[in-house]
């Protein structure tokens, strides 16, 4: 079973809609909480391209 941990920025309470992640055996899982089925398997290089891209835009 895959554990998966819940974004810090995350509200606590009930109906809130996060972004979760799990560590794969060479990648790591994404998904949304409210679509748990949807899944997205990216390296951790990719991962990493990804959350430059999304800071880049929003400067």
């Amino acid at each position: 079973m895959t554990g998966w941990q819940k974004s810090s920025f995350s509200g606590g309470g009930a109906g809130n809609e996060c972004v979760e992640l799990a560590h794969g055996d060479s990648t790591v899982l994404l998904r949304e909480s409210d679509v748990p089925a949807r899944q997205i398997a990216l390296t951790r290089d990719s991962l990493a391209a990804l959350l430059r891209r999304i800071q880049a835009e929003r400067r």
